[in-house]
């Protein structure tokens, strides 16, 4: 029987649990069933409690106090924990049907996914070698606020560009927070970065100024070292790195708009082919949605 599930990821500060919960808000508005994964030991506050929580298994907050290290490295131990234990995962999903999206919230560490082969090799379990068998998409969310900083951007690209190699499933990304942007960056323009145009950096100002300079500087100046020539040949060298592998491309998204929502769900279930295992349903069929007040734990 074939699961579905989405990866939610990206750095942090890009909204990725916020999605999250507008996700699971537009499912049971549609009378869809999902089942809300949270990944990530460190996170606390949560609008809809997870359906199944690692910290059920181990906490950052543990790890860091029993073995003295800090917040990456005891967020690398929690995943090496979990990967031991594939059981929690799987004992919890297995039952589920094919009718439920599987929610997975990520931490936002991006050296899991980009790095390290934790994430991978997570995705190789659920997705490959497993018994779960998940038609599993990635979900990569970065902040809309990178384009005012477009060496930002560019960097941020190359990172969901990484993610994309290293996972080796389906992946939607996601410019998040568009509210953010609204009426400050012209929609013309915004275009070429959901695409990305290498000739951004041709257009920005301080990048050209940078390179009619000299480039010479102070190195210990962080203003000299983030507008010298070197630094612009380096952004430059990333943009085509992105423009020759032709991976990226980016959906808008503002949670505040259900339609926006519904729009990012259409690209995830397409990628996950969700509606192709779906059985017809007559218009009176209900539907379970997990989480409802007579199933919450």
């Amino acid at each position: 029987m074939s699961k579905f599930g989405a990866l939610v990821m990206g750095p942090a500060g890009a909204g990725k649990t916020t999605f999250c919960n507008a996700l699971i808000q537009h499912l049971r508005l549609n009378k869809r069933s999902c089942f809300y994964v949270n990944l990530d030991p460190a996170a606390e506050d949560f609008s809809y409690e997870p359906d199944l929580d690692i910290k059920d298994l181990i906490s950052l907050e543990d790890v860091m106090e029993e073995m003295g290290l800090g917040p990456n490295g005891g967020l690398i131990y929690c995943f090496e924990f979990l990967l031991q234990n594939l059981d929690f995962l799987t004992s919890a999903l297995e039952p589920l049907s094919e009718e439920y999206l599987i929610i997975i919230d990520l931490p936002g560490q991006i050296e899991l996914y980009t790095h390290i082969p934790v994430v991978p090799t997570l995705v190789k379990h659920l997705t490959r070698f497993g018994s779960l068998n998940v038609s599993l998409c990635a979900a990569y969310l970065l902040e809309s606020t990178f384009v005012i900083d477009r060496a930002k951007f560019f960097a941020g690209t190359l990172s969901a560009m990484s993610a994309m190699i290293m996972l080796e499933i389906p992946h939607v990304n996601i410019l998040s927070k568009m509210d953010l942007v609204k009426g400050s960056v012209p929609k013309r323009q915004l275009k070429r970065f959901l695409d990305p145009d290498t000739s951004l950096l041709e257009d920005d100002g301080s990048s050209i100024d940078a390179l009619r300079g000299s480039g010479v500087g102070d190195p210990a100046e962080k203003e000299s070292l983030m507008g010298g020539a070197s630094f612009n040949r380096l952004n430059k060298a990333v943009a085509r790195l992105i423009d020759h592998f032709s991976m990226v491309s980016f959906l808008q998204l503002d949670v505040q708009d259900e339609d926006s929502v519904g729009g990012v769900l259409s690209y995830i279930d397409d990628a996950i082919q969700y509606h192709e295992a779906q059985e017809p349903r007559e218009p009176n069929d209900e539907v379970a949605v997990y989480g409802d007040d007579d199933m919450m734990g």
